[in-house]
């Protein structure tokens, strides 16, 4: 029987990868004639980057870039095969993400996504026909400007002068000039990976929503919202791209809006990117079974997250499922569920999480009722 197994990382322990690897480990201890595949998974957060160049057998190469507090810092895209050939694979938080910036150092007035543009365009330097921009754990708030300067786009002030970085500096912009668009851009298909489907602007955009996690005060609120504002009014007037309102334009602090805006990028749901990338639906037809899992299995796993794509993907090719989590606050119905404290105690679960994964996953191999 051939049987997929395909988690998403276990945060803190085990990358997707990692958590792969055991529970195939596992599995095969108990029936060793079966065949395993092994599709790494993410939802276009942290870790998709990853998870893509092991699935496709990709590579990783390495880029020093400006961090979201302008300093550098030693990032990575993948170069990945395609369908029209090289895709890169960028993944924000590694350039421009919340984990880069001290907490007592943390204001997305401030911040700049020039990184995550200098990834992209040394995505496309080395070859990249389409560049999937996975744009979750962002620690910015700037509209993707620093992106769009990064790429050659000038945001001007009143008097012809750049804008500085941040968010805050958007109040000033008087118009947008895009002539100087790196040329490596041209022919290039985007695709931003979205798990949210905020507006730009507004109570429920990128400032009210999610400002305030990443430092953002509440005084500051209607500041930046306020800037936001202004950069798409002269986006819609100069480059005649009307993306505020678009569902996920607010993602990222609006790099969503900016992906579209600057680059005409196509907006999608990160799982069903890495589900088409990976060609998950090819592979499960036909498989005996399919184990899936991530450190927290709850209601959450079911939004747009990678357990319950893979669940819901199951359900619809009639493949027996399982869940392998390291603790779970939801139920799956009639899809069993381990969790690694059940199968190795607290201390274990976090301690040596490979092997209890394993465990797990052994015990699900010598069930009689599944699969």
């Amino acid at each position: 029987m051939r049987v997929l197994f395909a988690p998403d990382k276990f945060r803190g322990t085990l990358t997707a990868e990692e958590a792969a690897r055991a529970l195939a480990r596992g599995w095969l201890r108990v029936r060793p004639d079966d065949e395993a595949d092994e599709i790494p998974m993410a939802d276009g957060g942290e870790g998709t980057l990853e998870a893509l160049v092991v699935a496709l057998g990709g590579e990783r190469r390495a880029a020093t870039v400006t961090g979201p507090l302008g300093a550098p810092v030693e990032a990575a895209f993948g170069l990945v095969p395609g369908p029209d050939g090289p895709a890169g694979v960028v993944e924000m938080a590694l350039a421009s993400g919340l984990a880069l910036i001290p907490d007592q150092r943390r204001d997305p007035r401030r911040t700049t996504t020039r990184g995550t543009g200098e990834l992209i365009l040394a995505a496309c330097r080395a070859g990249a026909r389409s560049v999937i921009v996975c744009i979750g754990g962002s620690g910015t708030n700037d509209g993707g400007a620093g992106m769009a300067q990064a790429l050659g786009f000038r945001l001007l002030d009143a008097s012809g002068d750049e804008l500085p970085p941040g968010g805050a500096a958007l109040a000033s912009l008087d118009r947008v000039d895009p002539q100087g668009r790196a040329r490596e851009l041209e022919g290039v298909a985007f695709v931003v990976a979205i798990d949210v489907d905020n507006p730009l602007t507004g109570p429920a955009g990128a400032s009210a929503v999610y400002g305030p996690q990443k430092g953002l005060r509440a005084k500051d609120v209607p500041v930046l919202d306020g800037a936001l504002r202004r950069l798409a009014d002269v986006v819609r007037r100069d480059l005649g791209v009307d993306a505020a309102e678009r569902p996920g334009a607010g993602a990222a602090g609006g790099v969503g809006f900016g992906m579209m805006a600057f680059l005409g990028a196509d907006v999608r749901p990160g799982i069903d990117v890495v589900m088409d990338a990976t060609r998950f639906d090819d592979r499960l037809a036909g498989a005996g079974a399919v184990l899936t899992g991530e450190g927290k299995f709850d209601h959450q796993s079911f939004r747009g997250k990678t357990v319950g794509a893979v669940l819901e993907a199951a359900a619809r090719h009639g493949v027996p499922a399982a869940v392998v989590a390291g603790r779970a606050e939801a139920d799956a119905g009639e899809v069993p569920v381990l969790t690694l404290i059940d199968v190795g105690g607290k201390l274990r679960a976090f301690e040596d999480a490979a092997e209890v994964v394993s465990e797990a996953a052994a015990r699900l191999a010598a069930r009689g009722d599944w699969p």
